[in-house]
């Protein structure tokens, strides 16, 4: 029997892509190979990386004007690329400040030019500091963004307009779990281990005049522009995880795309949120209610033994990855786009369970 997996990356994925992905694993297609054996020069693996860059297209509306590559590294890497490729010696770059990942981020930029905070959270219970009104130099080289802080569980519902400055977001948490208009962004980033597919695979959109700010002294494999001319095929590229992504986005397509999507996972988010906003006390929030993350739910209890008591029951009743992250604690449930509904109803029915007897 299959977990309820609440796991906040890497993290569950569509049994239907795990079936298929099973079915092919040995011979793709008929090719007598796996496709994780096949030359990544061959037509075979040309069509999988294409056909995957062409369904990111097609489910978030890219524009032409932007490439879509795939690398390594995860977020991670992300955070010291963006600053590498465009923040030069006379540049600033701006960072609004919501939680663990945008500081991880701000703390890379640091170490390769200026930086400045425009915006940053303040408040208990945790909300999006004001970024309809961010003060930015006249030589910022871009605005930095977090869309979904994963760790908090807190989430930006609109973003920051700034003009002629390039806006950047680390999607990583909520990427394709919403429409969203990507021309009002130069950059976005995502580790692909949450909504994408599975780890070892990190999605770039950026926008083409970008890749003419690249540096030619950065080291090749750091720069977005060579891996845009050769089609993020500059080195091997992780062609597993490419097809894997290819799967799940072929699911998302046949899901109904984003729009679909968006309404599910409303509705299953709000499943939980319900269970701790009936508990009268017994749940609470970390995070303002205007500002809940739809991907990444958090919530602890009254007591360190009562959230001891609530892990081990719910482990034992099939419940994955409940248990918050290190620097925030208490409880936090992952309902990526792969989450069952289902397991979102068993989740909360559990809560109110666990109240009455405690």
């Amino acid at each position: 029997m299959r977990k309820h997996n609440f796991n906040a990356g890497p993290a569950a994925l569509p049994l239907e892509v795990l079936q298929t992905a099973a079915d092919q694993l040995v011979d793709y297609h008929g090719i007598g190979m796996s496709i994780m054996e096949v030359s990544h020069r061959s037509s075979d693996y040309e069509a999988v990386h294409n056909q995957a860059q062409q369904l990111l297209r097609e489910l978030l509306n890219i524009p032409d004007n932007y490439k879509v590559l795939f690398l390594q590294g995860g977020a991670s890497l992300q955070f010291a690329m963006v600053p590498m490729n465009f923040l030069s010696q006379d540049k600033v770059a701006c960072y609004v400040q919501t939680g663990n990942w945008s500081n991880k981020a701000l703390k890379e930029a640091k170490l390769l030019g200026e930086t400045k905070v425009v915006a940053s959270i303040d408040a208990t219970p945790k909300r999006i500091p004001d970024i309809k009104h961010l003060d930015l130099p006249d030589n910022a080289a871009y605005v930095h963004v977090t869309s979904n802080e994963t760790i908090e569980g807190l989430a930006m519902k609109e973003f920051p307009a700034t003009g002629d400055i390039a806006l950047i977001s680390d999607m990583s948490s909520d990427i394709l779990s919403r429409p969203i208009d990507v021309s009002k962004f130069g950059l976005i980033y995502a580790g692909a281990q949450k909504n994408l597919g599975p780890s070892g695979v990190t999605i770039v959109i950026i926008r083409d005049d970008m890749l003419d700010k690249v540096p030619a002294t950065l080291p090749s494999m750091l720069r977005y522009d060579i891996h845009a001319k050769g089609n993020s095929l500059y080195n091997t590229p992780p062609t597993i995880a490419v097809y894997l992504t290819g799967l799940v986005l072929q699911w998302v397509k046949d899901q109904g795309g984003l729009h679909s999507l968006a309404q599910k996972n409303i509705r299953k988010a709000g499943l939980i949120y319900d269970a701790i906003d009936r508990s009268e006390g017994f749940y609470e929030g970390i995070v303002a209610k205007e500002d809940r993350s739809v991907m990444n739910i958090t919530f602890g209890l009254q007591t360190s033994e009562l959230e001891a008591a609530f892990l081990q029951e719910a482990k034992e009743l099939g419940f994955v990855g409940l248990k918050g992250h290190r620097e925030v604690g208490h409880m936090r449930a992952s309902a990526y786009n792969a989450v069952p509904e289902a397991s979102c109803q068993a989740l909360a029915d559990f809560m109110r369970d666990f109240q009455q007897r405690h």
